[in-house]
Parts: structure tokens; sequence; C-alpha cells
């Protein structure tokens, strides 16, 4: 029953490369990695969120006072920076656990 199936029971140490190009060898392992990968898509996503309420938030300030638009330009970038770090973090994770696990 799908309902009541535990998908974090499984150990991914144990799982085997099948011929058909999926780790595990029945639907319930494949389930489960595909979940473990649409995870971090969620992690992709909200970088771009943030990165995009860090710009919005930039730019009202900007509006606000223009005054300081160019120190506001430096920490926005330097706040997106960090956040596509995350993201390219997170698109290697998911690539190793495709390609290599």
């Amino acid at each position: 029953n799908i309902d009541t199936y535990d998908f974090g029971a499984y150990d991914p140490s144990t799982f085997k490369k099948s011929t058909d190009g999926f780790v595990g060898s029945n639907l319930e392992e494949k389930i489960w990695w595909l979940l473990k990968d649409i995870g971090y898509t969620d992690y992709a996503a909200a970088g771009a969120m943030g990165m995009a309420f860090t710009v919005r938030k930039a730019s009202d300030g900007a509006a606000r006072q223009p005054e300081i638009a160019g120190r506001l330009f430096t920490m926005m970038m330097l706040g997106c920076v960090f956040i596509e770090t995350a993201i390219i973090y997170a698109l290697i994770v998911a690539i190793f656990i495709v390609f290599i696990l």
C-alpha cells in the first residue's frame, strides 16, 4: 500500500545499478530516488525566490533613498552571490546522485 509506505526505510548504500539505468531494482526504490531529486530542485526554487526577494527589497530601498543606491546594489549582489552558491551546491549534489550513486 503506497499510503503507508515509508520512503525513508531504504539504505542508499545497498542499492545497485540496474540495467535500465535507474538506481534500484524495483519501483519503490526508483520512486524514493525520484523524490530525493525533487527535494534538491526545491532548493533551487527557494534560492530563486530568495534572490527575487533580495532584488525587490534593494529596488525599494534605492527608490526611497537614491543616494545609497550604490551601496544597496553592492550588498544585493553580494547576497545574490551567496544564494547562487548554495543553488550550485544543490545542483552538484543532485548530479552526483543521478550519475554516480
